[in-house]
Formats: C-alpha cells, structure tokens, sequence
C-alpha cells in the first residue's frame, strides 16, 4: 500500500504536469490565434514533451535529495 507521502508526492507531480500543459496551451493557442483547448493541448504536449519533463522532474527530485 503506498505511502501518504508518496500519494502527495503523485500529486504534487500530476499538478505540476497538468500546470505545463495548461502552459502549454496558452502559448500554443497564442501561436494559433485561437483556443485550441485542453484536449488538443493535452494530447500534443504528451506526444511531443511529456518524456522530456519527466525525465527532468526526476533529474531535479534526485538533485534536491543528494
């Protein structure tokens, strides 16, 4: 069974992931002059960043316990 802090830990992580999407979005629907929405961002920014962030985020975490 996971931990409670694990579990803030989850979410602290998807509320970072959901806050770069939402980013994400603005600067896209910016360049689209319009907006493209959550979905479309949402799917975008998975396909194309989503690996990228991870794998900074844990390169950060890792950093901020050594």
């Amino acid at each position: 069974m996971p931990s409670r802090e694990s579990d803030a830990r989850y979410y602290q992580t998807f509320l970072a992931e959901r806050e770069e999407i939402a980013r994400y979005k603005w600067i896209e629907s910016q360049k689209a002059g319009r907006d493209i929405g959550f979905e479309t961002a949402l799917v975008d920014w998975a396909a194309h960043h989503r690996a990228l962030w991870r794998r900074e985020q844990h390169a950060h975490e890792k950093a901020q316990t050594a």
